[in-house]
């Protein structure tokens, strides 16, 4: 069953709060959307899980990101909601500053709530 109505409607503006925090990398507007106990799971540059729990985390990983692309870009993105659950698909081109070299990659975002907020952010890209 999908989310409709009003549901819909605040799940949309959630997403769009957490959009705007996130390519802004703005951690205090982030967890204003996200839960206090947020979760950010991926992996990192070589493939191996990676779990960012804590402001100061997702901050270094921003700082990160700054440093290594000078672009990022997402296309194709698409949303599914459910009332326990969101999926985005996506796909994603980044650009390493140090070269000028373009990687693209797909994946699949899973997220999950709680009290309103964004609880987890679990990420699965592969190389396009």
């Amino acid at each position: 069953m999908t989310l409709t109505g009003s549901a819909l409607a605040e799940r949309e503006e959630l997403f769009k709060a957490f959009g705007r925090a996130f390519f802004k990398k703005d951690v205090e507007a982030l967890y204003r959307v996200v839960a206090p106990d947020f979760q950010w799971r991926g992996q990192d540059e070589k493939g191996a899980p990676r779990l960012l729990a804590s402001p100061e985390a997702i901050h270094a990983h921003f700082e990160r990101q700054r440093e290594t692309f000078s672009e990022v870009r997402f296309r194709d993105v698409v949303y599914q909601h459910l009332p326990e659950v969101s999926f985005m698909t996506f796909k994603m081109t980044e650009t390493r500053r140090a070269d000028g070299a373009v990687s693209d990659h797909e994946g699949v975002e899973v997220y999950t709530f709680k009290d309103g907020r964004i609880a987890l952010k679990d990420v699965y890209r592969k190389p396009a």
